[in-house]
């Protein structure tokens, strides 16, 4: 196990017990005076007397089994009293009971809801209690904020849809690594996971790109090497083809001087005789060399031609900036990392 992975664990094991700890205290601080029916209140306005009444008593069936510690039930009859009004009270009982169910993410949500009207509706104990827990939740979770611009790309964060671009995702996630990912018919997926440590903040803008746009060609070696070879090959063969047509005439030159009945052979006969062997000799050997040239060059080529290779998208696109969540008492390196 990792230096990542242990101090994680050990995240996670706290804030499950900090959880615990702190639900145990707070069912005795649950909300359990009615919902103020028919008052005036500003959670109140807009929503018919009738409906006040059946969130109410969805919410006295769920603080019985909040009582009980039937969470799961506790949780379904608050999620369905939240359905007939969206009462502060209604948030902060179903956060007591999501507590004991692990749920840090929907803990915190509904926290924040049940704050939204400042503490008149639950009064200034539950409103501090549920504040202070707000703060301690924010250093044991993560925080990440996706953007994605591509018109039409769907986001996922660990199999589940976010959006659909143009969008933005921000939110409290549960720390460790996490999988998010960008895709659209016709473009490349584009995917990003990276370990996120309690109390961190990543920022990540997704970018999208087509098989075109990722594919790069190279050469082995500059476009001019095969080529300069090839032609010095060439070169060289024309070379020989001038020496042997001198050679030929050297011999011509010897043939006709040569009587039928024979004729001594002077200086000028044997000197004529070796400028053509020179030239012969000089020809076979611009042939061989030229021959050899122009067949290296040709494989030269052969091996130098273009290959296609797909560049990563992750160099491509920018880079995931790691921080710690923004708190007067968080501690640690603010960097970015990319992934």
């Amino acid at each position: 196990m990792t230096a990542i992975q242990k101090h994680g664990s050990r995240g996670r094991g706290l804030a499950v017990v900090l959880m615990v700890a702190w639900a145990s205290v707070s069912m005795a601080q649950r909300v359990d005076t009615p919902l103020d029916v028919g008052g005036d209140r500003p959670w109140a306005l807009g929503v018919p007397p009738d409906e006040q009444q059946a969130a109410q008593a969805l919410f006295f069936e769920g603080n019985e089994r909040l009582r009980e510690s039937v969470f799961v039930e506790a949780t379904r009859n608050y999620r369905r009293a939240l359905r007939h009004w969206n009462h502060p009270a209604i948030h902060y009982n179903l956060a007591l009971a999501l507590m004991n169910l692990d749920q840090p993410i929907e803990v915190y949500k509904h926290l924040k809801s049940a704050m939204g009207h400042g503490p008149e509706p639950l009064d200034v104990g539950r409103y501090e209690h549920a504040r202070s827990y707000n703060a301690l939740l924010e250093k044991q979770l993560a925080w990440v904020d996706v953007k994605c611009d591509e018109a039409g790309a769907i986001v996922t964060l660990n199999g589940q849809s976010l959006f659909k671009a143009p969008g933005r995702y921000q939110a409290f996630i549960r720390p460790g690594v996490h999988s998010i990912v960008a895709f659209k018919d016709g473009y490349l997926p584009t995917e990003k996971r990276q370990p996120l440590m309690p109390g961190e903040k990543a920022e990540l803008d997704l970018e999208l790109y087509t098989e075109d746009e990722v594919i790069r060609y190279k050469r082995r070696w500059s476009a001019w090497v095969p080529w300069t070879v090839l032609g010095a090959g060439l070169v060289m063969g024309g070379g020989g083809g001038l020496m042997h047509r001198k050679a030929n005439e050297a011999f011509r030159d010897f043939d006709s001087r040569i009587t039928p009945t024979g004729s001594p052979l002077t200086r000028d006969l044997a000197g004529l005789r070796r400028t053509g062997f020179r030239f012969q000799a000089g020809a076979v050997g611009a042939y061989s060399l030229g021959g050899a040239a122009v067949m290296t060059g040709t494989v030269l080529l052969y091996l130098n031609r273009q290959r296609a290779y797909r560049l990563n998208p992750d160099e491509m696109g920018p880079s995931m900036v790691i921080a710690p969540a923004v708190d007067s008492e968080s501690k640690g390196v603010v960097g970015s990392v990319r992934f």
